[in-house]
């Protein structure tokens, strides 16, 4: 089971490099880590860093637009962040989409049963950021984890995949592995409900990857 934090922001977006963020990843108990932007396949300190890209459209047709761009089609992993219901039950069955990004930030059941029937379906994972947990205050904070609470519910009801992330620009916003479970009880998910979670980008890869292991 590789141990991965599906979502870094490293240099220039961050402030500090992709190497110094695996080197701290391996220290917290991480196998792997998703760094956005053209990181690229590296190996440091036993910590592979996989290429992620993240798709900020507000639309379909600009969604299927930046998937053709050449940037997003080199990544490992594609994440688009959420929108309203309609858009997310659209990323849910649409191809070359891997992670529904920032359910967080969106409104009560804009994500529904519909959606996550059709993401479990359609190998879509759904992104629980721990970001919004360690900044966040007061009122904001409880809407978030009210909605995670929200989504965790229906993964146990339709089993589709659930991914953890830090959204980490920094070494001081990464968590360790014990530390996460924490955070992520907070909203009343299990040990092996995190430890799920934080292997299924490992599956996806290798799902997607056709023998031989290259893409």
């Amino acid at each position: 089971m590789k141990i991965t934090d599906a979502c870094i922001f490293p240099y220039p977006d961050g402030d500090s490099t992709v190497s110094r963020m695996a080197i701290e990843a391996g220290e917290l108990g991480f196998d792997s880590l998703v760094a956005i932007g053209d990181a690229g396949h590296r190996l440091s300190c036993a910590v592979e860093i996989l290429q992620g890209a993240i798709i900020t459209a507000r639309s379909v047709k600009e969604v299927l637009r930046d998937l053709r761009d050449p940037a997003v089609r080199r990544a490992d992993l594609v994440c688009v962040d959420a929108g309203d219901l309609s858009f997310n039950r659209a990323l849910a069955s649409t191809k070359d989409v891997n992670v529904i990004s920032k359910i967080h930030a969106t409104r009560q059941n804009a994500f529904d049963h519909v959606a996550a029937r059709t993401a479990a379906e359609r190998g879509v994972a759904v992104e629980i950021s721990i970001a919004p947990l360690i900044h966040l205050r007061g009122a904001k904070r409880q809407q978030a984890l009210n909605r995670y609470a929200d989504i965790l519910a229906l993964h146990r009801r339709y089993g589709f995949m659930l991914t953890i992330s830090s959204a980490a620009s920094s070494i001081l916003d990464q968590r360790s592995v014990r530390e996460i479970r924490g955070l992520c009880g907070l909203f009343g998910m299990t040990g092996a409900e995190v430890n799920e979670a934080l292997s299924s980008v490992g599956r996806m890869i290798e799902h997607s990857s056709p023998p031989g292991g290259v893409r």
